[in-house]
Order: structure tokens, then sequence, then C-alpha cells
């Protein structure tokens, strides 16, 4: 235990990170809360954080406690001091709640649906730069570039985001497995990783449990791996070398999958000029 509270934002995020298997199930949803919303964890009163967290506001004092503050109102002045000094983290949560605010199902065009689509996906795509920076990136491609063979895998959601790396990987002159699960052989699929290789794997809340089965098969056969996630305390993100943010916005309960796309394309074409650097 640190001698006393963390001092800025960063600090405590890594606190939780690394103590989060430790905490109990209520602590979790805190702390998960906490590391994916940290706009409301700066601006909304304990009440309305309690009740967003699932918890009681006592159970946000204790957490707060946990982690060597006096309270929840120093943790989130914490927050407020560091994470949330520019103006664009704040309009991104704002904005997201206006729109969802403003959405309405009565009498709704097909011209509507897809302008709220549109103004959503744009949210989401400017929050990438926030939450994806330029060292993220690099450790990405460097994996990447460097691996022997890389093991592609994301189900359900995550489905379209994981087959467009693998095929474009692919096109770069990539080796590539893609691990599709087909006949339940996703487990075979992951036999051949070696050291050299490398995991990306794709998944978002809820997390298939194929998908966390099969990092957990890499960590073992001592494989790297790059995880693309919502939460850098998902089940795919805790062991992953590298971790790469994704927050989607959600419409009319549809989640969207731009921002990931956009992602996942960026990444193709670093890979892309970083192969075509490396030959003679």
């Amino acid at each position: 235990m640190p001698e006393g509270p963390p001092t800025t934002a960063d600090e405590l995020r890594s606190e939780i990170v690394r103590r989060y298997e430790g905490l109990s199930k209520r602590l979790q949803q805190i702390a998960r809360y906490i590391l994916d919303q940290p706009n409301d964890v700066a601006l909304d009163t304990l009440a309305v954080l309690a009740a967003r967290c699932g918890v009681q506001p006592s159970s946000i004092v204790r957490f707060a406690k946990g982690f060597g503050f006096d309270g929840a109102t120093q943790m989130q002045r914490l927050f407020r001091d560091g994470l949330f000094s520019t103006s664009a983290a704040l309009g991104y949560s704002e904005r997201l709640r206006q729109l969802g605010e403003t959405i309405s199902a009565d009498g709704a065009k097909p011209a509507d649906l897809l302008a709220e689509f549109v103004e959503s996906n744009q949210l989401a795509l400017e929050h990438l730069l926030e939450t994806v920076n330029a060292a993220d990136m690099r450790a990405a491609v460097d994996l990447i570039d460097k691996a022997d063979t890389v093991f592609v895998m994301g189900l359900r959601r995550s489905f379209p985001v994981a087959s467009y790396l693998a095929y474009s990987l692919l096109q770069t002159g990539k080796r590539v497995v893609f691990i599709d699960g087909i006949a339940g052989l996703a487990q075979a699929q992951v036999e051949g990783m070696t050291r050299r290789d490398l995991l990306i794997a794709v998944s978002y809340e809820p997390h298939a449990e194929e998908t966390v089965a099969i990092v957990e098969a890499a960590r073992a056969r001592h494989g790297k791996v790059l995880a693309i996630s919502d939460s850098p305390v998902s089940p795919v993100a805790k062991p992953a070398d590298t971790v790469l943010l994704v927050h989607e916005t959600e419409v009319r309960t549809f989640r969207s999958l731009s921002a990931s796309m956009c992602l996942a394309q960026a990444l193709v074409i670093n890979c892309a000029f970083a192969a075509s650097r490396d030959r003679p």
C-alpha cells in the first residue's frame, strides 16, 4: 500500500488496475466505472455516481478511503484537476448526454435515424484520439510488425473488427491465423502459437468466454497479446502487453463499431508502411 493517496489521475488509474483483482465484486463495479467513465466521476454528485455504479454512496466512500483518500470528494477532485483539464474531454461526455436526451422514437423518419447515428459516431471518433495516444499506437504497430505470425480473434459484436484485421493484415504480406472458433476448434487454432507470435484479441462487454480463454492460452504459450477493448480491466485487457481502448456510442440500444473499424484501419495502414520500410 502506498503511504498516501495517488496525486494524479494517472496514478490512481494505474493503482486501480494493479489492485483490481483483489477488490470485492462491488468495489470492482466502482473501479470499472471510474476507469470507463472518468468524466462522470469528475462532474457528478456522489448520489448520482453511486446510482450509475449500482451501489450505495457509502460504497463509493469506502472505495476512495481504500485508496488513501479522506473521502469521495477528494478522489473526484483529483479527476477534476487532472484528467479533465481539457474542454474536449468534457465536451464528449456532455454532448453524448445531450444527444441521448434529445432522441425520441416517436415519428422518427429514416433520415432522422441516419442523422442520429452519424452524430453519435462522430463523437466516438473524436473521443478515440483521447483514449488511444501516440505511444499506444506505436506499441501496437511494433507488436504486429515484429510478430512472426499474428493470430486474430473476436466473436459476436467484435467479429467484424477481427475479420477486417485478419483480411487486411494478410494483404500486407503478414502471416495471419484467423481464430474463428468454427466447430469449437478455437483452442486447436492457437496450438501452434509461440513466444515470437502475437494475438490480437478484440472484445467488448459482455466479453465472449471463448476470446478470454484464447487470451489465457496465448499467455500460457508466452505469446504477446494486443487487446482492443472498452476497459483497461476487461478480462482481455488485463493480461495484454498493449491495450487500445475504444468507447463506442450507443443509439437506441444499438452499439456502433465505427471507432473500432477506424482504429483497425489505422493499425493496418501503419503496419503496411512499417513493412515497406523493412523491405530492402
